[in-house]
């Protein structure tokens, strides 16, 4: 049975036309994810469904008695809400909302809402939507400020939830694991609905682009037909048909194929990395008393991409602005390079002014309005490119170029962000959070960007997906200091102690930050310590086959243009897969060794 329906629905923000004549119906149990490149109105799109905004045209229809919740990305409390009286919102008995604030790691019932962290507020707004038990969720990118712990968590409460759900994420596998059926916002095209989960609209999208490309190549070979054909003496198109002559100009006239935009993130030259590109040695820090970190230790090499994990609160973000020099170690030191040139991306975007227009932000400086300039122009590898001609690449053309930054949406104030810290000539990247508000497509571009980066990266992220696919490394905050894994945040999983998700572990902090095959081996022989001190290297060959198999079986052009490579990619994939997981297993095996 139908729970909403939405019926020409149009929306325009003065001359920009959001969308037009959109069509929407989610049925009773249905799990739908909502996805599109960032601007193309999805948010927007949500408000009008909930009623918080209303459109220029077009109705909605609900289901007599249907209750509908709707977390937006930014919560809304009343002044003066304390948590408690935020959970009673919600309806459910007191005890629950406890009970469900406990699985939450939120404490302080009487505190008031104003008073919390970012990801705390976060977390009170996701426990009061699920305790309201609606027969409609809608979720605007739920995950933002959530740690990845409680992403997790948050997967297994909504895949329990008996209602419908409709879903705005960037998190890939919320869409592969909850939703069975994907809807795209297509700008020019409307919504365009695609069964069962993400990897399924991935092999959807394939095959569309694939059967469209095809007909380009039909379509052009018409055309240079009808071209060649119309070019002939008057005498010999006489003979031929008026419907065919229309035929050609109208074949002629036709757009065509039409592809996506995509973001063209890009990065200036930087100097070659030294020996030493960071280290931080047993660091320590507290704040009124409280110790945060303690003996945290940290070898960042060349080529590596560490993310970084742990609870909200555990310290991350105070690690890294000790790395930056912006704040002191209590105890320790912090070692930097010579030759490392950090750029850092702060998750609060604070180095964005929200008066300077994209042009000025790009640029890192304003502009007089009465001045007269020359074309600015940046260096990027062997290029000299025209500022203007970048942030066009970046999706930002001309016109946009001279809105404030205090009008973009959050992706686009996230992109444009990325943009100027790959301008600043880097070999370090320090990434807090930089997944927040970007689209799929995007969030691709600056995964095949990080891989194909030749410096170090420290990345801290929520966003499970990425990690799998980013990182060789995770240095996980848990109990006040960090233990250092190798692999992506799937190998994390199945490494870390047992229990340790979400809860207070023992660890070994002599051990904090260091690579797992420096620990003192304990009963292994000497040909066991050689064989688990050359095992990450090997765990990083096998994963960079793994890597670029996925990235060839991904691309549609591989099917469209050597389709019979694919059955050995599949091999290779399979291969390398298996391969990971026995270098895993014999870690493990000699971790537990060295144990004792």
């Amino acid at each position: 049975m139908t729970l909403l329906r939405a019926a020409d629905i149009s929306l325009a923000f003065g001359s920009r036309t959001v969308f037009h004549d959109l069509e929407l119906v989610v049925e009773e149990g249905e799990r739908v994810g909502l996805i599109g490149v960032n601007g193309s109105g999805k948010s927007s799109l949500m408000k009008i469904l909930t009623g918080a905004m209303p459109p220029d045209s077009g109705e909605l229809q609900l289901k007599r008695g249907a209750r509908v919740t709707y977390l937006p990305q930014e919560p809304f409390f009343d002044e003066g809400a304390t948590v408690e009286s935020e959970l009673l919102k919600g309806g459910a008995p007191a005890h629950e909302g406890r009970a469900l604030l406990d699985r939450l790691g939120v404490k302080d019932w009487d505190r008031g809402v104003a008073e919390l962290s970012g990801g705390t507020r976060k977390r009170v707004a996701v426990a009061r939507a699920l305790l309201t038990r609606p027969d409609l969720l809608m979720l605007d990118e739920p995950t933002n400020h959530l740690d990845a712990d409680t992403v997790d968590w948050l997967e297994e409460e909504l895949d329990r939830l008996e209602g419908s759900l409709l879903l705005v994420t960037h998190d890939r596998y919320f869409l592969d694991d909850l939703v069975d059926r994907i809807v795209e916002v297509e700008p020019g095209a409307g919504l365009i609905s695609y069964p069962g989960n993400y990897q399924a609209y991935l092999e959807q999208k394939a095959t569309k682009e694939m059967e469209a490309e095809r007909q380009q190549h039909k379509r052009e070979r018409w055309i240079a037909q009808e071209v060649a054909w119309l070019r002939r003496a008057p005498e010999a198109r006489r003979t031929k048909s008026k419907a065919r002559i229309d035929r050609a100009h109208k074949l002629m006239a036709e757009k065509g194929l039409q592809r996506s935009e995509t973001a063209a993130l890009q990065t200036a030259v930087a100097p070659r990395l030294g020996h030493t590109v960071i280290e931080a040695k047993s660091i320590g820090k507290s704040f009124d008393c409280r110790p945060i970190l303690e003996n945290v230790s940290l070898i960042l090499q060349k080529g590596e991409r560490i993310g970084i994990v742990g609870k909200n609160g555990a310290g991350k973000t105070t690690f890294l602005r000790m790395l930056l020099g912006d704040l002191p170690p209590d105890a320790g030191e912090v070692v930097i390079g010579k030759n490392t040139r950090i750029a850092y991306y702060d998750q609060q975007r604070a180095q964005l002014d929200p008066e300077w227009t994209v042009y000025e932000s790009a640029l890192g400086e304003r502009i007089r309005g009465d001045v007269r300039r020359s074309e600015d122009y940046i260096e990027l590898g062997d290029r000299r490119v025209a500022l203007r001609d970048y942030l066009e690449d970046l999706l930002f053309p001309v016109p946009m170029q001279k809105m404030q930054v205090k009008a973009l949406s959050g992706g686009e104030r996230n992109r444009l962000l990325l943009a100027r810290l790959f301008l600043q000539g880097a070999n370090v990247l320090v990434l807090d959070e930089p997944t927040n508000d970007l689209d799929l497509v995007t969030l691709n571009v600056l995964e095949s960007l990080l891989l194909q980066f030749t410096g170090s990266v420290l990345l801290v992220t929520h966003d499970r997906y990425f990690l799998d696919k980013v990182a060789n490394a995770i240095l996980a905050f848990e109990g006040g200091t960090a233990i250092r894994y190798p692999g992506n945040y799937e190998t994390y999983l199945s490494l870390r102690p047992r229990g340790s998700g979400g809860r207070s572990v023992s660890v070994d902090k002599t051990q904090s930050g260091k690579r797992p095959q420096a620990r003192k081996p304990g009963k292994l022989s000497f040909k066991e310590q050689r064989e688990l001190e050359s095992m990450e290297a090997e765990v990083e060959t096998a994963e960079k086959r793994k890597a670029a198999a996925e990235a060839a079986l991904a691309d549609p052009h591989t099917y469209a243009r050597d389709p019979l490579r694919v059955p050995a990619l599949q091999r290779e994939l399979e291969t390398s897969t298996s391969e990971i997981e026995r270098l895993y297993r014999r870690w493990q095996e000699l971790q537990d060794l060295s144990r004792g």
